[in-house]
């Protein structure tokens, strides 16, 4: 199994990492994806990322963290992207999140000019939302990127879901799939193509059912895929399958 989005540097994860690398890889889940989320992260993102073959990197600046944004943080994600062009899967953490105070000029400003990085670099984008799909995709359809990207944590509408899949884009499903109030999101994860989902925990947050209030991690990835296998009512294997083949369809080859 593949977690295409966890937040593994972390530092609540420095005390137990490596137990929990060994634990992941005795329930077969071998691959994590580390997006970034900002400049100050992103070294010692890549250093732990080159020292653990199990990890891998996106590089970009989260919309949370935007407080300590600066103009150069733009120009330097840049220059990394071009510096790890071998290594670097996407740009992301990215996107608009207008349920928080940070201000949505500031926040449309910075999605924007990484929009640009990632189509000059030829990547594919992790998107974050909360509030703004039909920003975002509008957005998108002025400045699109070729290598298309995942919408992370998706919970909008089937349409929503059908016009980011019709823009090139997979869906991120977690552990909000587990919990049988989210209906409208176990809904459409059961309608769209199994073609066009991936598998993710976005621990240390969004535990699945049961671990409310605890650290997630990405040893859960199995409860999510669980949970997805019940929502399709396809074999457990092929949804396996299908969502890492996705995830290489999406990243591999960079």
């Amino acid at each position: 199994m593949i977690d295409s989005h966890c937040h593994f540097d972390f530092p609540c994860f420095d005390v137990d990492r490596q137990q929990i690398l060994v634990n992941c890889q005795k329930k077969n889940i071998h691959t994590i994806l580390i997006p970034g989320t900002q400049a100050s992260a992103w070294e010692r993102q890549i250093s732990l990322c080159n020292d653990t073959p199990q990890l891998a990197f996106a590089l970009g600046l989260h919309p949370y963290f935007l407080a300590h944004f600066q103009s150069e943080h733009i120009s330097q994600l840049g220059d990394l992207l071009l510096a790890n062009k071998h290594q670097v899967l996407a740009v992301g953490e990215i996107g608009l999140d207008f349920a928080i105070p940070v201000d949505n000029a500031l926040q449309q400003e910075v999605f924007e000019q990484q929009l640009l990085l990632a189509e000059a670099h030829r990547l594919p984008v992790i998107l974050h939302h909360r509030r703004s799909h039909n920003q975002i995709i509008r957005t998108l359809k002025r400045l699109p990127v070729s290598r298309g990207g995942v919408v992370h944590a998706f919970s909008g509408s089937l349409y929503e879901a059908q016009t980011y899949i019709e823009m090139g884009f997979k869906l991120g499903i977690g552990g909000t799939i587990t919990y049988p109030r989210a209906q409208k999101t176990r809904e459409v994860s059961g309608q769209v193509p199994l073609s066009c989902l991936l598998l993710e925990t976005d621990a240390p947050d969004m535990p699945p059912m049961g671990l409310q209030g605890q650290r997630n991690t990405p040893e859960n990835l199995g409860l999510i895929l669980d949970t997805l296998q019940e929502l399709r009512e396809e074999p457990i294997e092929l949804v396996k399958q299908v969502c890492e083949q996705n995830y290489y369809d999406l990243f591999a080859g960079l």
